[in-house]
């Protein structure tokens, strides 16, 4: 557990120094004041006014920018340092593979997650200042599922560079699939059910495989219940699930998937060639 926390405290400062979370941190603060800029907290979507106006709102835009900014750096991690030849120090070393593996990707998702989390919070002490009131359901839940995002494409990222064997070619397999998932949303998946005929629980079940439309679906379910928004489909996902049932799945699902395919990328990469 040494090594693990050193890893991770090591990865925190390389990420403290690197530019892109410099980016990163200021885009997302950035969003938050935009919005309030642009007067979100007074305006009304759905009978949804002030912060829980403006969360919806940041939880929208996250969906599409998170994922990239996270798989883009974190894809960087493994297949950079096996460009810069760090692993021929880290072999002469005391640090057990899986410390060093899983302590990089606890010092990532800290570093991925606070600033997302950071504006939030700034987005409450705001509305708090101004006297609005504080959606303390929304804010918890919007916040869990944020972190489930970021997980599941920490996983992913990790995954992708754990096989690449450089960085461009890492960076290019994580934008394609980014560009993948967010393809296969409503819109694709109402393509096919119009033109191929197939059945509505194939075609949902289908896009719920894809960890962007379950956090997408998952972010209606608290100012639209029924998902009046996603018409036919909605039946079937409420059918199956419920809607406390989905919440907990669009919580639970992209976790999974970002642990599991950590979990592979750390087997590839205790049996690959390190150098």
């Amino acid at each position: 557990m040494q090594f693990l926390w050193l890893t991770a405290w090591t990865d925190i400062l390389e990420s403290l120094r690197a530019r892109w979370f410099t980016v990163y941190t200021v885009v997302f603060g950035g969003i938050v004041v935009l919005l309030f800029t642009l007067g979100l907290t007074e305006s009304r979507v759905m009978g949804f006014t002030g912060l829980s106006r403006l969360m919806l709102t940041y939880i929208q835009l996250s969906m599409a920018i998170l994922p990239i900014f996270v798989l883009i750096t974190t894809v960087r991690s493994i297949a950079g340092d096996r460009e810069a030849g760090v692993f021929e120090y880290l072999l002469a070393l005391p640090v057990p593979l899986s410390a060093w593996y899983w302590g990089k990707l606890a010092g990532r998702f800290l570093m991925v997650f606070t600033p997302v989390f950071l504006a939030m919070l700034l987005a409450v002490a705001w509305g708090a200042a101004k006297g609005s009131d504080i959606p303390w359901r929304l804010f918890t839940y919007y916040t869990g599922l944020l972190l489930s995002l970021s997980w599941c494409f920490l996983g992913i990222g990790i995954l992708v560079s754990s096989i690449a064997r450089s960085v461009d070619v890492a960076q290019g397999a994580a934008f394609v699939i980014w560009l993948t998932l967010l393809l296969f949303l409503d819109l694709i998946l109402l393509g096919i059910m119009i033109q191929q005929h197939v059945p509505p629980e194939a075609a949902v079940a289908l896009a719920l495989i894809n960890p962007m439309q379950v956090f997408r679906t998952g972010t209606m379910m608290l100012f639209d219940p029924q998902l009046v928004i996603l018409g036919p489909a909605a039946y079937v996902i409420l059918d199956h699930f419920g809607t406390i049932g989905y919440m907990a799945f669009a919580l639970v699902y992209p976790c999974v998937v970002g642990t599991l395919a950590a979990w592979i990328g750390y087997r590839l990469f205790r049996r690959g060639d390190l150098i």
